[in-house]
């Protein structure tokens, strides 16, 4: 009796692939989580591989018997052509048939960021694919900001006040879920899963003041003081490039874009952006300047 091949998610404890790892196993698919460092706990029906698109070592046991992958670029990962493509050219040689890759909003149109090149290769490659092309993630408020607002009772990005298409990465992880699931009816296919608003940062302090009961500040520097503040804060290089060119998209206004993909492929309504915060509350807790009953928005 044959066993259904495992689908390989890399990136598996990640902003997306955790919920993703989660919504297969649900859906009843074997999984095969990829990460550089194992360690999560693996349930029933889940197989842990260490897995690094730069250390071919790693790649057979990844990619052997898996006919479906999630793929993540890492953010320290730039070079397409030496850090990305051997890999894929190794799953193909090996079996996998589809890859379904999480990639940026306005990949289309932004030629210069790795995901469009990935993109392509992808295209030309002979295998089916799938891209996702997220909005911001709101769940980054959290994990890229959240210090700042404990700390400074402030939001700090140079995203002057354009308006964002922010989407829950719970959403994304199931239209991934869906594609990975049923190839063959996402095939060719380039989603771009957004929440149901656009907001301002402006508005998301005041959401998150609202849901903390106290003041939030919004604060827009520009480009140059905010890579200066965020080396300050730790935070890696990639990601600073990264987080740079999502502000600078929402600034010069193609960032406020709303799509109804996760609706149309998983038939769920699309989460807001305060019910993520609400969800996250515990990583914004601090602060000092409680709001009073009058200033609440």
């Amino acid at each position: 009796m044959s066993h259904p091949s495992p689908v390989l998610v890399t990136g598996a404890t990640g902003t997306v692939g955790a919920p993703l790892v989660a919504a297969l196993r649900e859906a009843g698919a074997p999984v095969r989580a990829a990460t550089r460092h194992p360690g999560m706990e693996s349930g029933q029906g889940i197989e842990e591989v260490r897995f690094d698109l730069t250390d071919p070592t790693t790649w057979s046991a990844a990619f052997t018997d898996v006919e479906t992958m999630f793929l993540l670029r890492p953010p320290q990962v730039g070079n397409v052509k030496r850090d990305v493509a051997p890999a894929l050219s190794a799953a193909r040689a090996i079996g996998v048939r589809h890859v379904v890759l999480l990639s940026v909003q306005g990949a289309d149109r932004l030629k210069i960021v790795p995901h469009a090149r990935i993109e392509s290769w992808l295209r030309s490659s002979g295998m089916g694919w799938t891209s996702l092309r997220p909005s911001f993630f709101t769940q980054n408020l959290a994990r890229v900001h959240g210090a700042q607002v404990r700390e400074h009772d402030e939001l700090l990005m140079p995203a002057g006040h354009g308006r964002t298409a922010f989407v829950d990465a719970e959403d994304v992880a199931a239209v991934a879920a869906a594609a990975l699931l049923d190839p063959g009816a996402h095939a060719s296919r380039a989603y771009t899963p957004t929440g149901p608003e656009a907001l301002t940062y402006d508005a998301v302090a005041a959401q998150l003041s609202n849901v903390l009961g106290r003041r939030i500040t919004y604060r827009a520097p520009g480009l140059v003081e905010y890579v200066r503040r965020a080396r300050s804060w730790g935070m890696a290089p990639g990601m600073i490039a990264v987080t740079s060119v999502i502000y600078t998209t929402a600034r010069v206004g193609i960032a406020a874009g709303l799509t109804d993909d996760v609706r149309a492929v998983t038939g769920r309504t699309p989460t807001g952006v305060r019910a993520v915060l609400e969800r996250d509350r515990a990583a914004f807790e601090g602060g000092s300047e409680p709001l009073t009953p009058d200033e609440t928005p």
